[in-house]
């Protein structure tokens, strides 16, 4: 089976010419964060600009939105009423996307899930949201729970779906932490291909596949259990995709660098490795 490699990298990030300009290398949206909630965007936010991206606008409900803000000040939010998303957002959301399409000319991804919390509410936003998009978007976290409920809104959009074993439960119905690589590598495929989508199973070896061809990345490190990494997997796919990379290559590319500038950032930090440990590494990786 094909395993990611430094090529992927290659293929991806080339010279930029002269008369580059704002948004010609994209413009990512990142939908997250609660009351309990508001690291999980940041840290997408601040992953994808290391990956290139030239523009991250965060939505989040109110107090997210504000602590996010005071982060950095590369950080733009725009804060919605209350402390969860609800259904009175939902317009909100589609005129933000539409807005930022035009904004790009196009060249606009989405990252949604972090932090956003698990309300029956909640949840039927981002399905009736997801389902009236068909930007690239990667779905992870509590928006893999939300869509789990109602699949039919994933299938064949140009999505890309970032489940740890026990959230693939939740979308198959299949246990596959226990199985040897090539068994999960099988029902990994077969169900990316059922959905019509792009699956990363994030693992000791990643999974990625397009239900057509799968591949393994074997890059990270038992450092990177602690919390946010996967966040910064999230942030550096949706990065990789505003900026016109189809999903499938662009989840190889994210698995690929996230894992790799964990090896890079374990070295020094070891057990006191953080996400943003990793998300300063991402340039050396790409460099």
């Amino acid at each position: 089976m094909k395993k990611v490699g430094k090529e992927i990298i290659k293929k991806i990030y080339k010279k930029r010419p002269s008369n580059t300009h704002k948004y010609d290398y994209g413009l990512l949206l990142v939908i997250g964060g609660s009351k309990f909630y508001s690291g999980s965007p940041a840290l997408e936010a601040l992953a994808a600009f290391k990956a290139g991206v030239d523009m991250v606008h965060i939505i989040a409900p109110q107090r997210a939105a504000d602590i996010i803000a005071s982060f950095s000040p590369v950080l733009a939010t725009y804060p919605l009423e209350g402390d969860f998303l609800r259904k009175d957002h939902l317009s909100v959301l589609i005129s933000m996307t539409k807005s930022a399409q035009i904004v790009s000319s196009g060249k606009t991804a989405l990252v949604i899930g972090g932090g956003l919390g698990r309300s029956k509410e909640t949840k039927r936003v981002v399905c009736d949201y997801l389902s009236q998009i068909s930007i690239p978007a990667v779905i992870d976290a509590d928006a893999i729970h939300a869509v789990s409920e109602n699949k039919g809104i994933i299938h064949s959009k140009p999505f890309v779906l970032t489940p740890h074993a026990y959230e693939f439960f939740l979308l198959s119905g299949k246990k596959v932490d226990r199985l040897p690589i090539s068994e999960k590598a099988k029902i990994i495929e077969q169900e990316a291909q059922k959905d019509n989508t792009v699956i990363v199973l994030k693992g000791k070896i990643d999974i990625i596949s397009n239900g057509k061809k799968t591949v393994l990345n074997e890059t990270g490190t038992p450092y990177l259990s602690v919390g946010g990494t996967g966040d910064v997997l999230a942030g550096i796919c949706g990065s990789i995709m505003a900026q016109g990379v189809e999903p499938f290559t662009a989840a190889q590319a994210a698995a690929f660098i996230s894992g790799k500038a964990g090896e890079i950032a374990s070295r020094k930090k070891k057990e006191s490795l953080l996400a943003t440990d990793v998300i300063e590494a991402i340039s050396q990786v790409i460099h």
